[in-house]
C-alpha cells in the first residue's frame, strides 16, 4: 500500500445506476400489483362463495316464493306459467318450477316483476262486530277485511279484541314478533280509551295503580288510569295484562259500558 498518495475510487457508469433504479421501481411495481390482485380476487371468490352460502340457506322453490308473494298464483300455476316460458329469474326464462330462488334474486312473471317480503305488517282498525280470529262460522274475521292485493297466506292477528271492541289490531305472519309482543315476560301495556256508565271517580287511579282483584281472588297487574277533563263519563285506561278477558274483567268494577282503544277517542263529549 502507497503511503501518501490518495486512493481513486471508480464511479458507476451512469447508465448502470439508471437499469438499478428502473429494476427496482418494476420490482415494487410487481410487488403491489401482486398484491392489489391477490386482494381483488380473494374478495371476488369470497363473495361468490358468500353468495352460494346465503343462496343454498335461503334454498326457497321458485313455485313456492311465486305463490308465497301472489296470493292469486297458487304453485300449480306456476309450473303452468314455466311451461309456457311466462316466468323469468335474473331475466332469463324459468325452466322448472322446481328451480331454486334467493331472496336477492329478481324474478318476474308475465313481465310483472315480484318484490319479495319475508313477512307481513298490516295495521288494521278493526271495528264492532268482527272477531280477531283466522276463521269464524258465525262473524266475521279480521282476515276478511283484508283486500285481496295485501292478503297472504299465514296471515293472522296479533293479539285480540272482543267482538264488541274496535282498535288496533296487527295482522302479519311474522311468528317471532308475534310471540315477542304476547310473551308475558314482554310486558307490552295496552291503551284503551273507556267511556263509562257512571263519572269516574277520584279512586280508580289509585284503585288501578295498586292492581285490581278479579273474580277467584287473582290479582292484577298494576295499570295507569287517566280522567278526561272535559267529559267526565270518558277516560283512559293502559293495562299490562295479556289476555283481553282479563282487562275487561279488570274494568267490571267501573260498570263499563263500551270501551274502545285510545285511537279511537274522540274529542267531543259524545
Amino acid at each position: 500500500m502507497n503511503k501518501g498518495k490518495p486512493m481513486l475510487h471508480r464511479s458507476k457508469k451512469p447508465i448502470q445506476i439508471v437499469i438499478k433504479r428502473l429494476w427496482s421501481i418494476s420490482a415494487g411495481v410487481c410487488f403491489w400489483l401482486s398484491f392489489f390482485a391477490y386482494l381483488t380476487f380473494g374478495g371476488i371468490v369470497c363473495y361468490n362463495l358468500y353468495k352460494k352460502i346465503v343462496r343454498k340457506a335461503f334454498a326457497m322453490r321458485l313455485d313456492k316464493f311465486v305463490s308465497s308473494q301472489r296470493n292469486d298464483i297458487s304453485r300449480s300455476m306456476v309450473r303452468e306459467l314455466c311451461r309456457k316460458g311466462q316466468v323469468t329469474v335474473n331475466g332469463k326464462v324459468a325452466k322448472a318450477a322446481d328451480a331454486k330462488v334467493s331472496e336477492n334474486d329478481i324474478v318476474a312473471v308475465k313481465g310483472v316483476e315480484i318484490c319479495y317480503k319475508k313477512f307481513v305488517y298490516i295495521m288494521m282498525n278493526k271495528p264492532q262486530g268482527v272477531v280477531c280470529s283466522t276463521r269464524d262460522g258465525e262473524s266475521k274475521t279480521v282476515l276478511e277485511l283484508v283486500p285481496p292485493e295485501m292478503f297472504r297466506e299465514g296471515l293472522f292477528p296479533a293479539g285480540r279484541l272482543d267482538k264488541d271492541t274496535e282498535g288496533f289490531v296487527l295482522l302479519t305472519d311474522d311468528g317471532a314478533l308475534a310471540h315477542r309482543m304476547l310473551s308475558p315476560k314482554t310486558h307490552v301495556p295496552k291503551t284503551y280509551f273507556v267511556r263509562l256508565r257512571d263519572p269516574w271517580q277520584e279512586n280508580y287511579a289509585q284503585a288501578f295503580a295498586e292492581g285490581m282483584t278479579i273474580d277467584g281472588g287473582e290479582k292484577c297487574l298494576p295499570a295507569e288510569f287517566s280522567a278526561s277533563v272535559n267529559c267526565p263519563d270518558e277516560c283512559t285506561v293502559v293495562l299490562h295484562e295479556v289476555s283481553i278477558i282479563r282487562s275487561r274483567e279488570c274494568l267490571k268494577s267501573l260498570e263499563i259500558k263500551l270501551f274502545f282503544l285510545s285511537g279511537q277517542r274522540s274529542e267531543s263529549c259524545l
